[in-house]
C-alpha cells in the first residue's frame, strides 16, 4: 500500500475573500495561485494561496459562503493550520512582522521540540507559524519571489494540521490502521502523528480534549484537511482501502486541478485524499497566476453566469512591485 506523503492542503472558511485575499497576500506574503469557484456551490468563492510554484503540500484555501455564520471552536474539529518557514530567527521577524500588522499572536512557543508562533487573523482562525530549523523530513516548497516578506523569512509550506477530539482512541485507530500514521510523541493530552517521510509536512497533531463542546462550522473554521496521494493509481489504491474498511466516502471526484477521494474520519473530522498534480499553473501563465477567474472545463460554459453571481475581486499583482519589508 502506498502512503500518503504528508499533507496536501487545508480548507477553511472565510467571512470574506476580500480581507482573505488582502491578509494572505500582504501580511502572510503567500501567493494565490487560484482565483475560482466551488465547484459544488457555485455562487461561492475559492481561493487557493500557495507557495511561489502552486506546489502541493503548501496551499491554504477558502471558500467564502454567503451568509454562513461564525463558526466556534471547540472539540471535534480541524482547529489550527501550521505553517512552515526556515529558521528559528525567521519567527523573531515574524512578531515584529504582526505587531506592525496588529495581527493578534501568542509570541513564541515550542511544540514538540519546534519553535512555533500562534496566531489568528480577523475571523479568529487559528494559525500556527512552525520553525523547519531542526526538521528532517519531508521538503518544503519554495517561497513567493516576488512577495512583501524577505525570502529568508517567508512562508515555505503547510505544517502539522491540528485537531481536538473527544474519543481520542477512535480517531487514533483511523490515523494508525486506516492512514498508515504512526504516533511519534506525547505532551501531556497531545499527541505527535506523522506519515511517509515525516516532519513538518507530514505531521498531524491530536489533542484529546473532553472537556470544551463540539467546535461549530462557519466563517473562522476549517472545512477539511487534504493528504498527498502521487498520482491516480495511488489514489484509487485508498479510495478501495477506505470503501473496504467501511467508511463512507465521496469515491472518485475529479477537482481538475487535482483528483480527490473525501471521507468522515471521526466526528465532525472531514479528510481528503488529492493528487500532487496536474496543479495550478497549467491554465494561466506563471507571471499572472490568480489574477483572472479560473473555472475547471466542466463549468466554463457556465462561466458568464457564474460572473454574474461572484462580485468581481482585483487580485492583479504582476503589474506591481512589492518592496521586501526588513523590519
Amino acid at each position: 500500500m502506498n502512503e500518503v506523503k504528508g499533507i496536501h492542503h487545508v480548507t477553511a472558511i472565510t467571512s470574506s475573500a476580500e480581507k482573505n485575499y488582502e491578509f494572505f497576500t500582504y501580511v502572510l506574503g503567500m501567493r494565490l495561485v487560484k482565483k475560482t469557484v466551488n465547484q459544488d456551490d457555485i455562487q461561492t468563492y475559492h481561493l487557493f494561496f500557495a507557495d511561489d510554484k502552486g506546489s502541493a503540500g503548501t496551499d491554504m484555501t477558502f471558500f467564502d459562503f454567503p451568509g454562513i455564520p461564525k463558526g466556534t471552536h471547540g472539540t471535534n474539529e480541524i482547529y489550527k493550520t501550521a505553517f512552515r518557514v526556515p529558521t528559528d530567527a525567521a519567527l523573531d521577524y515574524w512578531i515584529k512582522r504582526f505587531d506592525k500588522y496588529e495581527v493578534k499572536h501568542k509570541g513564541i512557543q515550542e511544540v514538540f521540540g519546534k519553535k512555533t508562533l500562534s496566531f489568528v487573523d480577523f475571523d479568529e482562525q487559528q494559525y500556527m507559524l512552525v520553525s523547519d530549523e531542526h526538521n528532517e523530513g519531508i521538503e518544503s516548497g519554495t517561497p513567493w519571489q516576488n512577495g512583501p516578506v524577505p525570502l529568508e523569512f517567508a512562508i515555505t509550506g503547510l505544517g502539522p494540521i491540528h485537531i481536538r477530539i473527544a474519543e481520542f482512541e477512535g480517531l487514533k485507530e483511523v490515523l494508525e490502521k486506516a492512514m498508515l500514521m504512526r504516533e511519534i510523541a506525547k505532551e501531556g493530552s497531545f499527541h505527535l502523528f506523522e506519515v511517509g517521510e515525516g516532519g513538518n509536512g507530514a505531521q498531524v497533531i491530536v489533542e484529546h480534549n473532553k472537556l470544551l463542546p463540539s467546535g461549530r462550522q462557519g466563517f473562522g473554521t476549517v472545512h477539511h484537511a487534504a493528504f498527498r496521494v502521487a498520482d491516480t493509481s495511488v489514489l484509487q489504491e485508498w479510495i478501495d482501502r477506505m470503501q473496504n474498511l467501511g467508511f463512507n466516502t465521496s469515491g472518485y471526484v475529479d477537482r481538475f486541478f487535482f483528483e480527490s477521494l473525501y471521507a468522515h474520519v471521526a466526528q465532525g473530522i472531514l479528510f481528503e485524499w488529492a493528487t500532487d498534480g496536474p496543479g495550478f499553473m497549467g491554465d494561466e501563465p506563471y507571471e499572472t497566476v490568480g489574477e483572472k477567474l479560473s473555472l475547471p472545463p466542466f463549468l466554463e460554459p457556465k462561466r458568464d453566469q457564474i460572473e454574474k453571481m461572484v462580485r468581481p475581486i482585483d487580485t492583479v499583482r504582476s503589474t506591481r512591485t512589492f518592496e521586501k519589508e526588513y523590519l
